[in-house]
């Protein structure tokens, strides 16, 4: 019998050493590697093989038991395990390389302006954007849509809010929609002014007009999620969850994914709506190596900067206004009973106190006491101080964006007064309640830069450094506590933590490679750490 070349040269390299060696894909070495194992032992040297770690310790070692077909030396760099965005919004930040990017405008005149530029190359069909934000403005109250109507007459504009909750539409978008001032919707809010229709969406109202937009195409959707995952390999996200999606996206992403085009691992939140549940609740969940869609995202209320988050009390500087739910509490009830019995876990957005209270009471209805069923709140974002012992006695999963302490800080304490804000933003306090948070941005909301997520967690102050100490700093989290918010504890949110969010052989190869140490530099130079390289499966997916 003739022995392949191949074999021989195999036989060779496995007993040159007196010792059989294991072939492997990848040996990373001379590193520190941040393993959040469970005993955080570090490590210096790491090998792959088939996309899975196998090993972790020295350099020594590895080199006994391995060999590998690619050695990097590290020289010495950070490794942490790959960051998981724990709430945020994949698909639709991919969106918004086709739009119009209205983030930063400091004016109404700002907004028009840019809407007009970007509309000159795009002649027909409608005009989308978002990104406005009227707390930025020196008059910080919403638009109307005159100079959009005189800018574009007929063609139909429709930009959102940088928190999606409320948009701007023209009239020739209103007309398309069939909206007038007798118009009523549940659970959304149509602003008059001197008995006309500003053009001002609240919430349902807006998503009311968005289903008269015609839905992109497959190879736009495609084009959105690649952009999309190509910068949030930049940052080192190699984890997402998408809070909201529909099926025929998430068709289009499994099969981005089979064909390896998609390499972004996805947990994918259900959006609320017939069709997702006609067919989620008759298959149940849909689990590959890269997705997971285990979970439906239902919206209690709006958002605190348009006034929509659900409140007790009126907000202090609008008088009689409670904000809105967004829908029933025994259609709430309903369909959280359905996610039970379905196998599917629950996530709900609430930011208002009253919201936060409404879900707290539906979820232990539901929940019984302690369990794993990992029910989840977005955002838990005003919560009295009364209310948070629920999260203890549930099992109930704060999902917080730390970024959100210090982008609202200059103008909350306006919204709900000196009072409230003691139980707003309590990242501390529903740690201690629950032992677990789960931290994303809600990109494009926020910046999609996990770090600046971990520099806001650990300091709430914005990147100048103000205000000197923090914004209710004892409501601070820890280092380790923010990178567990971003990794392990988020990956546990998603029933992922036997798959990804430390570095533990068995494990998925994701993993970041930054150019300072996180946990030990000055905090004020936190946000300022660079991703160097980000891999997924042990594939290099970004080098700067």
């Amino acid at each position: 019998m003739i022995i392949p070349t191949y074999f021989l040269s195999l036989i060779a390299i496995l007993f040159s050493s007196g010792q059989i060696k294991i072939t492997a894909d990848l040996h990373v070495f001379n590193a520190h590697i941040f393993t959040l194992s469970p005993n955080n032992s570090p490590a210096e040297s790491m090998v792959i093989g088939n996309g899975k770690i196998l090993f972790l310790g020295t350099k020594a070692e590895a080199d006994l038991k391995y060999s590998a077909i690619e050695k990097i030396d590290m020289l010495g760099k950070s490794i942490y395990p790959g960051f998981i965005d724990g709430h945020c919004h994949f698909y639709g930040y991919g969106e918004q390389f086709k739009r119009v990017n209205l983030t930063g405008t400091k004016s109404w005149n700002e907004v028009v302006s840019a809407v007009k530029e970007f509309g000159s190359k795009q002649p027909t069909g409608w005009i989308q954007g978002r990104g406005w934000d009227q707390n930025d403005w020196l008059q910080k109250y919403f638009p109307t849509n005159e100079l959009l109507n005189l800018a574009f007459p007929s063609q139909p504009v429709f930009i959102k809010r940088i928190d999606g909750h409320a948009a701007v539409a023209n009239d020739a978008a209103l007309k398309l929609a069939g909206f007038t001032t007798a118009t009523k919707i549940s659970g959304g809010e149509f602003k008059i002014y001197n008995g006309k229709l500003t053009g001002v969406l609240i919430d349902n109202a807006m998503d009311s007009l968005e289903k008269f937009i015609p839905r992109a195409s497959s190879h736009d959707i495609a084009e959105s999620l690649l952009a999309a995952q190509k910068k949030c390999f930049e940052v080192g996200l190699t984890t997402v969850s998408d809070a909201g999606l529909d099926k025929y996206v998430i068709d289009i992403i499994d099969s981005l994914q089979k064909n390896n085009l998609l390499k972004m691992r996805i947990y994918a939140m259900l959006a609320d709506n017939p069709i997702n549940k006609q067919y989620y609740f008759k298959h149940g969940p849909y689990i590959t190596e890269k997705l997971k869609v285990t979970s439906f995202k239902f919206y209690i209320d709006g958002a605190l900067g348009s006034r929509g988050a659900l409140m007790k009390k009126s907000y202090t500087d609008e008088s009689g206004n409670f904000g809105i739910q967004l829908n029933s509490t025994e259609y709430f009830s309903r369909k959280f009973a359905e996610c039970l019995a379905t196998g599917f876990q629950v996530c709900a957005h609430a930011i208002g106190d009253s919201a936060n209270k409404l879900v707290l009471d539906l979820y232990g209805k539901n929940l019984i006491g302690k369990n794993n069923k990992r029910w989840r709140i977005e955002h838990a974002q005003i919560v009295s101080i009364d209310d948070r012992k629920l999260f203890n006695s549930f099992s109930i999963i704060p999902s917080i964006q730390p970024c959100f302490t210090t982008s609202d800080m200059y103008w909350a304490t306006d919204r709900i007064g000196q009072e409230r804000i003691k139980s707003a933003y309590s990242w501390k306090s529903l740690l201690q309640q629950t032992g677990i948070v789960t931290c994303g941005s809600d990109f494009p909301v926020e910046d999609i830069n996990p770090l600046f997520g971990f520099y806001a967690a650990v300091t709430r102050m914005d990147q100048k450094l103000f205000p000197v100490g923090g914004f209710i700093p004892e409501e601070k989290l820890s280092r380790i506590e923010a990178l567990k918010g971003m990794t392990i504890w988020a990956a546990y949110a998603n029933f992922m933590e036997n798959e990804i969010g430390s570095l533990t052989v068995g494990k998925f190869a994701d993993f970041v490679v930054l150019d300072n140490e996180i946990m030990t530099i000055d905090e004020n130079e936190l946000f300022k750490v660079k991703v160097l390289m980000t891999y997924s499966n042990g594939e290099l997916v970004y080098k700067k």
